[in-house]
């Protein structure tokens, strides 16, 4: 039943953000707009990401007494125009580094059976991700974003019945504050889930509460060539 319930939760967020991508379309930038940008230099960033969970949620995923640590690099490209005068950017990152700290022992159910801990290691991708940047070339630039990829751990997780490979959605908000002509300081909170989607027989799911830091470098831009 609680499989049941979890799984028409998934489904119902997937429709929403279909719908959400329907709604927008007509609002999106036509080709005139892209034929703009591609006379424009290219924006785009590498940054270096930090981050760790404070507490557990419980939207999707039931787990708890969980806490995860995310160390990567980040790569950001306005790609696609703008929308409610946000710059509208492409986003991707790579988790060399995840580290989740769980009970040393536990349930299928990934309830806890001993106060001690252990710190499995993992890491992860997210090769599809968007933000919303308002206020550019300001001090400081509020944003939205949203991702998804996927976790590997070296231990199954969550579950004793769970799996190695996990899937990642993220969502969050944040500030970016110029630091120097070419750098940037971003402090933002997410919400961050991964579970197995059910390709085991055990989904407890796992929503963390993460705050992060990141340090951006602004890339050189390159001028693409307009097409004819």
């Amino acid at each position: 039943m609680l499989l049941s319930t979890q799984m028409q939760k998934f489904w119902t967020l997937h429709r929403t953000s279909l719908a959400v991508l329907v709604a927008l379309a007509p609002a999106l930038p036509g080709p005139a707009l892209f034929a703009q940008s591609a006379r424009s230099p290219v924006e785009s960033e590498i940054g270096i990401v930090a981050g760790s969970s404070i507490g557990n949620a419980h939207f999707f995923g039931y787990a708890d007494h969980r806490q995860l640590d995310l160390y990567g690099v980040q790569y950001a490209r306005h790609s696609w125009g703008g929308f409610l005068k946000a710059r509208v950017d492409y986003m991707s990152e790579v988790l060399p580094v995840v580290l989740l700290h769980e009970p040393r022992l536990y349930r299928a159910d990934s309830t806890p059976l001993t106060t001690e801990r252990k710190t499995v290691y993992g890491a992860g991708i997210s090769p599809i991700g968007i933000r919303f940047l308002w206020r550019r070339n300001k001090a400081w630039r509020p944003y939205l974003m949203g991702d998804g990829g996927i976790l590997y751990f070296k231990d199954r997780v969550l579950s004793t019945r769970g799996t190695h490979l996990n899937f990642s959605a993220e969502t969050g908000v944040g500030v970016e504050f110029a630091t120097s002509p070419q750098t940037n300081l971003r402090l933002g909170y997410s919400w961050f889930h991964f579970s197995n989607g059910d390709i085991a027989a055990r989904n407890p799911g796992l929503d963390s509460n993460l705050i992060y830091a990141i340090f951006s470098f602004d890339l050189p831009r390159r001028r693409v060539p307009a097409s004819h």
